[in-house]
């Protein structure tokens, strides 16, 4: 195994995480301040990034958002655990791509001393995936997109004529030319490499999370690329369906193993427990 791989910052801050909570729970600043007994005035000051909220008012708050209370006290003050990814049985390149203030990601997967892979996701144009491509990486055996939106898919047509791509496997309901629509549960072979899809809809109206899995292996975990349904201390935002996020946020976190390495659509890798057990949008 090999996860080539820099550290990107956490997607979302303290303020992110709280004004997509209060989004979902349908509360603003006032209404969230009476429910919590936290001044307006400070929960504007976290959205603003200008935290200084004790843990007494991070765990009220947590309490009337309905977030996971040790999770959002990490997050408050400044330690959300991030942990060591483990060994998997293949070799894994984040391609980490300037996005606002943050990255977008895109990932090659492999049989490790190959110059083939499969892509997911193509980042945010297709110079900026240039620059973030291995050298080892000459040929693709395919491409997966989790989810039509500018910072996924940029510099798909290139891409696609560059490697000889003919199709690209989206989410049912996606509408992208030359598309090829996949479904829950449908699964895929390149090499010793299975990927199998879960419908994620929530964040999008069409969006999939991909289980890479080594069948033959007899050691290692699986990847689970996530896009945008969840990241590394946060989760996207809801803006297909608030309610269709959370349950398949639950259900897929709770459908692989605890050592599934996770590879969000924005921010570090993470794993399945380590979001099981902290992410402040799984409880």
């Amino acid at each position: 195994m090999a996860t080539h791989q820099t550290n990107p910052p956490l997607e979302d801050e303290l303020g992110d995480v709280l004004e997509k909570a209060m989004h979902r729970a349908g509360l603003n600043d006032e209404s969230l301040a009476l429910r919590s007994d936290v001044r307006a005035g400070r929960i504007l000051d976290a959205i603003d990034y200008r935290s200084d909220l004790t843990t007494a008012e991070l765990r009220r708050l947590a309490a009337v958002l309905g977030l996971n209370e040790v999770g959002l006290c990490a997050l408050g003050t400044g330690h959300y655990p991030q942990p060591e990814i483990g060994a998997l049985p293949f070799c894994v390149w984040p391609l980490h791509m300037p996005h606002g203030i943050g990255v977008a990601n895109a990932y090659l997967v492999g049989e490790c001393g190959s110059d083939r892979a499969v892509l997911f996701d193509t980042g945010t144009g297709v110079r900026a995936l240039d620059g973030a491509w291995p050298d080892s990486i000459r040929r693709l055996d395919a491409v997966f997109l989790t989810h039509i939106e500018a910072e996924h898919t940029g510099g798909l047509s290139e891409v696609m004529a560059r490697f000889d791509v003919h199709t690209a496997f989206v989410p049912s309901g996606a509408e992208i030319a030359r598309g090829h629509p996949i479904g829950e549960g449908e699964e895929k072979i390149f090499g010793s490499l299975a990927i199998t899809a879960y419908a994620t809809p929530g964040h999008a109206a069409a969006h999939n999370c991909y289980l890479v899995r080594a069948p033959a292996a007899t050691t290692g975990g699986m990847l689970l690329i996530s896009g945008d349904l969840v990241f590394a201390g946060s989760a996207g935002g809801g803006y297909f369906s608030h309610t269709q996020l959370q349950i398949n946020l639950r259900r897929v976190l709770n459908a692989v193993p605890p050592n599934t390495v996770i590879a969000p659509g924005h921010g570090p890798l993470t794993t399945v427990a380590n979001e099981l057990r902290y992410n402040p949008f799984v409880i």
